[in-house]
């Protein structure tokens, strides 16, 4: 039986049964695997990390898009950095009011293998003529770029390889400065009980350039040892939202998600106390 076995941790490991490789090759900038599972389905790995399945794609991706886009009263423009599956893309474009949608990926093979072999990740949204891909660093993307956005959402690898950029004081410096009055920004940040160190980290790098920093969790399976956190970052004024408005919000977008809710909302914001103490640096 052949095996792939996740790397992301020393001393722990994730071991997946594999039925069938589809492609497994080094692109210009990392590892890349997708093979199916009989539980997962299709699955991709970058550098000996699981990062996307058929299975459980829909949680990741409807937390980290309906969470901030259902916040901004007009996401009238949005930025995405990595998302090369086409997840976070997809349901941006089930928003009517949302005018552009600009992605920023560095590995135009993981866009080109994940229609290919990841159809429904993106599910036509590279087709759907808001949509732009620019083929680029995204850290460079965010500091030169002149154009300004309602809502960032960084779908990064981990803080290492590839990814590492976009866990820098200077991507969220350079993020804040692009936002609208009012913008979001959301990024990936690992998952909490064996990552909780990078809450810490992100906490402290972005807490001096947004007027709200918190961090909000969603049960993700493939993303094993505790639960997916996400960072928030919010600029300047706003109008905080009602759990009527994001209800209302909710109808009026007529959206159909399998995992997010307006209830699920509040409480994704509630962390455990081991959590709120690492970020208060009362636990590292």
């Amino acid at each position: 039986m052949r095996e792939f076995n996740e790397t992301l941790y020393n001393g722990f490991r994730a071991t997946y049964e594999i039925e069938e490789i589809y492609y497994h090759n080094k692109t210009e900038h990392q590892d890349l695997i997708i093979f199916k599972n009989p539980i997962f389905g299709r699955m991709m790995a970058l550098d000996g990390i699981v990062q996307t399945t058929e299975k459980d794609e829909f949680i990741y991706h409807e937390m980290f898009v309906h969470m901030p886009l259902l916040t901004h009263e007009r996401p009238l423009n949005v930025l995405i950095i990595g998302g090369g599956d086409g997840g976070v893309a997809r349901e941006v474009c089930r928003y009517d009011v949302v005018e552009k949608i600009t992605m920023v990926e560095i590995d135009q093979a993981v866009c080109e293998l994940s229609k290919t072999y990841l159809p429904n990740h993106s599910a036509g949204a590279f087709e759907d003529p808001r949509f732009e891909l620019i083929i680029s660093d995204g850290l460079d993307f965010v500091r030169n770029t002149k154009e300004k956005f309602d809502v960032i959402l960084s779908d990064s690898t981990d803080p290492f390889g590839p990814g590492a950029a976009l866990f820098a004081e200077a991507f969220y410096q350079a993020c804040a400065n692009i936002l609208t009055d009012g913008g979001i920004l959301v990024t990936q940040n690992g998952v909490s009980f064996l990552q909780s160190d990078e809450l810490a980290t992100t906490y402290q790098r972005m807490r001096g350039h947004f007027d709200e920093v918190k961090f909000f969790q969603a049960d993700v399976p493939t993303y094993i040892a505790g639960n997916m956190n996400y960072a928030w970052g919010r600029k300047g004024n706003h109008q905080q939202i009602t759990p009527n408005m994001l209800a209302e919000r909710y109808r009026k977008y007529a959206l159909k998600t399998r995992y997010f809710t307006p209830d699920i909302y509040t409480s994704a914001f509630h962390l455990p106390q081991y959590l709120q103490d690492v970020i208060s640096g009362e636990l590292i």
